[in-house]
């Protein structure tokens, strides 16, 4: 059989779907990383699109070429419309192929690179197929072992320019409930986050990295522990610390807390 679906409509393959939405099959599989298309695929690896998946890459390009978003703007906007279920997470859908990319080409099994990283076999091959999301300290240690930074996990690097508008922030899933919108585009110095932090959530265990970080609390409260002591950060409070002492944060508040956080060298 050509596809697991039952129903009767047409399924089309890649070449004709370009040419009625029009855009290259290129941009169509780089938009699937991020949701706007759920194709099925055939038992010889062939993607077959139905006319929902042609109906929202029309919606996206229009919003793209008349609108001037860009990809992760376009998720969001769809998900308000409703147009794209608030469950289906784009972030995690690339985050899953760039892993799967990067352990196929070291030749890596997921056992091997599951024991180097100290998670399961099971939870890898979950994050790998985009059925689960990572927190960031797991995603800093998957970072580290492939010899990389969390944003490649998250697409490709964008021409540096000074003004980045709200609607043209990369915006980054790192595990449930936090958010991360990058305040800065292009090869730079400092990386300056908009970290979003749900009640509750927070970062996983504890990680380390190089380099410094600079934390501007905006609103809501911040645990932040360092090498086994905690600090409350509030409203207006800043902080500063080396990168390289163990430390993980949590949201204790009952509302989302914001903070510009800001690393140097990048290393998200």
């Amino acid at each position: 059989m050509a596809s697991n679906r039952t129903d009767e409509q047409p399924y089309l393959k890649i070449g004709e779907v370009a040419r009625r939405v029009g855009m290259s099959p290129s941009v169509i599989r780089s938009w699937e990383s991020l949701g706007l298309a759920r194709p099925q695929r055939t038992a010889s690896k062939y993607r077959l699109y139905s006319a929902g998946d042609v109906r929202l890459l029309k919606r996206a390009r229009y919003l793209r070429r008349v609108r001037g978003l860009n990809g992760p703007a376009i998720v969001q906007l769809l998900k308000r419309e409703g147009s794209v279920p608030a469950s289906q997470d784009g972030t995690a859908t690339a985050i899953g192929v760039r892993l799967r990319q990067l352990r196929a080409k070291r030749g890596l099994s997921l056992a091997e690179v599951a024991a180097a990283v100290g998670i399961s076999v099971g939870f890898l091959s979950a994050l790998e197929r985009s059925h689960m999301s990572a927190s960031v300290g797991t995603l800093r240690k998957l970072a580290r072992f492939y010899k990389t930074n969390i944003l490649e996990f998250f697409g490709a690097a964008e021409a540096r320019s000074p003004l980045v508008t709200p609607n043209n922030r990369k915006v980054l899933q790192a595990g449930k409930g936090v958010r991360m919108e990058l305040l800065a585009r292009g090869s730079t110095i400092m990386e300056p986050h908009l970290f979003r932090i749900a009640p509750q959530a927070d970062s996983g265990e504890s990680y380390t990295h190089e380099g410094e970080e600079f934390l501007y609390v905006l609103k809501g409260k911040l645990h932040i522990r360092l090498d086994g002591t905690q600090f409350e950060l509030r409203q207006g409070d800043s902080f500063y610390f080396e990168s390289a002492t163990p430390h993980r944060w949590s949201n204790p508040a009952s509302k989302e807390t914001w903070v510009i956080w800001v690393n140097t060298p990048p290393t998200f």
